[in-house]
């Protein structure tokens, strides 16, 4: 059984021959790749090549941030935009001018010209976050900061022009994925409008401030940039892709429960809906503190929770979360990254780690093991190959009721 079929058969709670262990390697392989600390039997080895031969899964979930379409492809990342040459679209700004500005530091800053007004972001990628192997750039400046500034966003996004351009994407899904994984196609990051002002567009603080002072003109916002949200969803249903990512960074620190429920849950159930009346299933980025928010998912309708990130970096135990979920969500994830830092957790609490996973995971059904959030550069090796020999020594994975 491939890779590919482990993992589509734990979506459809079919069963498998074993639990898919698709660990998040790319920033790993990134900081260590420039370091040059990579183990020295894959030192000229590509991250492909490095999971073919361990037999484990290539994680092709969260997109590589810094692969841009274009030279100039990062410019509207303030606008929460990122024009990567897998998107299954196009999104081009019309009646908007640019004034771009980068800096030695990393610092890109960037003006938005419009009939409606100016605003202006700045965003970080520097020497220090690529040798940490980051492809994620950090948003400095918030573009949106009062009440005027609402107006000219939406301007700016209800004119955008959104075009299906799924061809480099089916291109990777089919030659670079192929069946050591499952290619995941981008829809959206955020979950809901709500959600796009929380994630990229306003500083937290200022965003319940927003909610107190002018709801009416939040409200507004939302409503009017909801058609370029659909947009990018209804581009990523023209693809093969089986799996769709709408919403990412989901954390009842961050986001209220009472605000997800209000403001994001509807959202997202209508995105869960569209995309299972075309055979695809929904996967959410859900890697933070998940406590209060459970529910929540239940709610929506998603069929995937990737990144889930258990106890001790969070409150809840996988165990815990698996019997809330109960069989109707998917987890992709469930290792917490500190369980592989030695200036974390010893080798032998490691080991009572791992050993209390497989007593945590049950039936092993609806589960795709891997790191949450991601594999840290400094991870001591070894203990991802234990983890992946637990995995294949739990054995088969019979149909789920």
């Amino acid at each position: 059984m491939t890779i590919r079929q482990r993992i589509l058969n734990t979506l459809s709670g079919a069963g498998c021959d074993q639990i898919p262990f698709v660990p998040r390697l790319d920033i790993w392989y990134n900081a260590n790749k420039i370091a040059g600390t990579l183990p020295s039997v894959y030192a000229h080895a590509d991250l492909r090549q490095i999971v073919d031969d361990l037999g484990w899964g290539f994680h092709s979930v969260i997109p590589n941030f810094v692969d841009f379409a274009s030279q100039n492809g990062d410019v509207d990342i303030g606008l929460g935009i990122y024009h990567l040459k897998q998107n299954p679209y196009t999104i081009t700004l019309h009646n908007v001018e640019r004034n771009v500005t980068r800096r030695k530091n990393g610092i890109t800053s960037v003006e938005y010209m419009t009939p409606k007004g100016n605003v202006s972001t700045s965003f970080c990628y520097d020497e220090r976050m690529r040798a940490n192997g980051m492809t994620l750039q950090v948003i400095t400046e918030h573009i949106i900061k009062e009440p005027a500034d609402l107006k000219i966003v939406s301007y700016i996004l209800q004119n955008a022009e959104v075009q299906i351009q799924n061809g480099a994407f089916e291109a990777y899904k089919k030659e670079f994925v192929g069946d050591r994984g499952v290619a995941v196609a981008l829809a959206d990051l955020h979950g809901s409008p709500m959600h796009y002002l929380i994630r990229d567009l306003m500083k937290l603080d200022d965003f319940y401030y927003a909610m107190v002072d002018y709801p009416e003109e939040v409200e507004a916002f939302t409503c009017e940039i909801t058609g370029f949200c659909n947009k990018l969803l209804e581009a990523s249903l023209s693809t093969s892709a089986e799996i769709i990512l709408f919403g990412a960074n989901f954390d009842s620190a961050v986001i209220a429960p009472a605000v997800f429920a209000e403001h994001i849950t509807p959202m997202l159930m209508k995105t869960s809906n569209r995309l299972h009346s075309c055979d695809k299933y929904l996967l959410c980025h859900t890697d933070g503190e998940n406590a209060g928010l459970l529910d929540q998912y239940l709610n929506s309708g998603i069929d995937i929770a990737d990144s889930i990130c258990p106890h001790p970096m969070t409150r809840l135990t996988l165990k815990q979360i698996r019997q809330s979920f109960d069989g109707k969500i998917t987890i992709w994830g469930g290792i917490p990254s500190v369980a592989l830092l030695e200036d974390s957790m010893s080798d032998y609490a490691f080991e009572a780690y791992v050993d209390k996973l497989l007593s945590d995971i049950g039936d092993g059904t609806r589960l795709i093991l891997s790191v949450a959030d991601t594999v840290p550069p400094a991870s001591k090796f070894e203990r991802l190959k234990l983890i992946a020999k637990a995995a294949k020594a739990f054995g088969q994975v019979k149909p789920s009721r």
